[in-house]
């Protein structure tokens, strides 16, 4: 096992080489992430970024006629702030924990010592900037499914993507949050529930979903799930169940 390895849970640190990590590790440091903690405030200069090593964070965009929207989410595969890698140091969108579970926590570094350290090394540029594609094939994925798909498929599409980034199978959702999730309303989504528990996919209670049946929810989500977790794959290394479970 490499250093980086026994280092975090992160899987995008991990995948990292040794002398790019150790660029970054003095300067790492580990808190306690609990539920909408915010990493980024939309307009405001970014301080920090943020790996996180259990949770889910959603990117969200906020407008005046509907309030707030989703249009991404990481966990342990990735980073916050990822726009000071373009150039910016600001983001339009909100980034904050969403899932979370006991004794949660993440790496900590302020954005003057990552932006250093990438100026530093290329590769360690390169390694982050994968990132940044794979979130951005993510986005395009998100439009395409709330523009095209049920909201069966929808729903399903983002229970596999929390529960890629979890561990174990109960993910702590609320049914406001699966809409924002979805572009649904709350109503909505709790039809969408019980059509999802009836053919024995989930298990659902108050603000937990339990997954019982993943091959269920892949068949469900079909071409609306899959392309970017290929894609990171491809770009980074293992993803979803098998890199936790490693």
């Amino acid at each position: 096992m490499t250093a980086s390895e026994n280092f975090t849970t992160n899987l995008l640190l991990k995948s990292l080489r040794e002398s790019d990590l150790d660029l970054l590790r003095p300067h790492l440091t580990r808190l306690p992430l609990e539920r909408e903690h915010v990493f980024v405030k939309a307009n405001e200069v970014i301080e920090h970024v943020w790996f996180v090593e259990e949770g889910v964070a959603s990117v969200v965009t906020r407008t005046r006629d509907h309030g707030l929207t989703e249009v991404g989410i990481f966990g342990r595969d990735g980073m916050s702030g990822i726009c000071l890698l373009l150039g910016t140091d600001r983001s339009p969108h909100d980034n904050f924990i969403q899932v979370t579970c006991a004794n949660a926590r993440g790496l900590r570094i302020p954005a003057e010592q990552l932006l250093a350290a990438t100026r530093l090394s290329s590769t360690l540029q390169t390694a982050l900037l994968r990132f940044v594609q794979c979130f951005i094939v993510q986005t395009a994925s998100s439009a395409a499914s709330n523009a095209h798909q049920q909201i069966e498929a929808r729903l399903a599409r983002w229970l596999l993507m929390c529960h890629d980034r979890v561990d174990g199978d109960e993910i702590a959702l609320t049914h406001e949050f699966m809409g924002m999730m979805i572009a649904a309303e709350r109503t909505g989504v709790t039809v969408t529930l019980h059509v999802l528990e009836g053919i024995g996919a989930i298990q659902s209670t108050r603000g937990r979903v339990l997954i019982r049946d993943r091959a269920k929810l892949e068949e469900l989500a079909g071409d609306g799930y899959g392309l970017p977790e290929q894609q990171y794959r491809r770009l980074i290394g293992p993803f979803g169940k098998e890199a936790i479970e490693e």
